[in-house]
């Protein structure tokens, strides 16, 4: 098999994704499934299996995301054709970024980010927004508690008018927070949970496009970021999650040692419907839980995963019923 020298598929070519069924690998030889991989790896656009096996496909690798049937694949491609820059950005980032020291991968994500904030994808979705998605709602308290316990710290998003959606002043707060658990190691243990109906509805899309310089803000994620953060205290947290966990909210929970979720959670990538990709380190830390091609096809299908589905794929490592307040302080 000859990978030629012909021009790779392109967005810019009209062609937003390419659909290759996968079938059985066994007529070709090792080299040509390298040389197959490294083919499609060239393509400036998503590139989208379809086998019953899914990932487990021996062709799989070669995707950037495999759908069991042609079904599950149109999930897929009307996101993708309604923001190719995005769904190739994300594919892109997450070719680029797999096994990758995580803290040097998110400034990667950092940096694809902020090329889509400038794009025409997002500020055509700025543009069509409903005005009542993006009305400022003011919040009573700290938008993060903090409760500490001796060896044990706990935080809790508090924003529940909201539904905790991150902002800037929530940023801050839990900037402020986990450096403190970077600095002190006498801090054993930290559970994070969100107040209210669910443990986070994502970035406050009332901040979205505030940013004037896209260039910017990513100076300030590569000095006040969340998710940097959360992958050097990782191993010392706990995420107990209920009710939605969606674009911020699972791409923080994916950083903890331990993730628990209530029958009621459900997780949602809708970034590519902003004609965005993930930005609070979820192409970093959910690839690190559930695979880049899981990734990808949440992330370009935009679907909502039930918790039990989660706990299969390892997004979630137990299910439990909710917890009462001092369970939580005790955990």
């Amino acid at each position: 098999m000859a990978e030629g020298t012909s021009a790779p598929a392109s967005v810019l070519s009209g062609c937003a994704c390419l659909l290759i069924e996968l079938g059985p690998d066994g007529s070709l030889r090792p080299f040509e499934r390298q040389a197959l991989g490294r083919w499609l790896n060239r393509q400036a656009c998503a590139v989208i299996g379809i086998a019953a096996e899914g990932p487990n496909h021996p062709l799989a690798c070669a995707c950037d995301a495999v759908a069991r049937s042609a079904e599950d694949a149109a999930e897929l491609v009307p996101n993708i054709e309604a923001a190719p820059l995005a769904a190739l950005v994300l594919v892109q980032l997450l070719r680029a970024t797999e096994g990758m020291d995580p803290c040097r991968a998110l400034t990667f994500e950092s940096l694809a980010y902020a090329a889509l904030q400038a794009g025409a994808e997002f500020r055509r979705w700025l543009a069509q927004a409903a005005p009542g998605s993006r009305e400022a709602v003011v919040e009573a308290g700290a938008p993060v508690l903090l409760e500490r316990h001796g060896a044990q710290l706990r935080l809790r998003l508090n924003r529940p008018r909201k539904r905790n959606a991150l902002s800037v002043e929530m940023r801050d707060a839990l900037v402020e927070a986990l450096e403190l658990v970077a600095a002190d190691p006498s801090i054993g243990s930290v559970s994070i949970s969100g107040e209210g109906k669910c443990f986070s509805a994502g970035g406050d899309l009332t901040e979205f496009g505030t940013a004037a310089d896209p260039s910017l803000a990513h100076a300030v994620r590569s000095t006040r970021s969340v998710a940097a953060l959360l992958a050097r205290v990782g191993p010392r947290l706990t995420f107990h999650v209920h009710g939605a966990a969606v674009g911020a909210g699972i791409e923080m929970a994916a950083f903890g040692r331990h993730v628990e979720a209530t029958p009621d959670a459900f997780f949602q990538l809708p970034e590519i419907r902003y004609g965005l990709i993930p930005g609070c380190g979820g192409c970093v830390s959910i690839p690190r839980r559930i695979g880049r091609l899981r990734t990808a096809y949440l992330a370009l299908s935009a679907r909502r995963l039930d918790a039990r589905t989660a706990h299969e794929w390892g997004l979630v490592d137990a299910l439990t019923q909710p917890l009462t307040h001092a369970q939580v302080a005790q955990a």
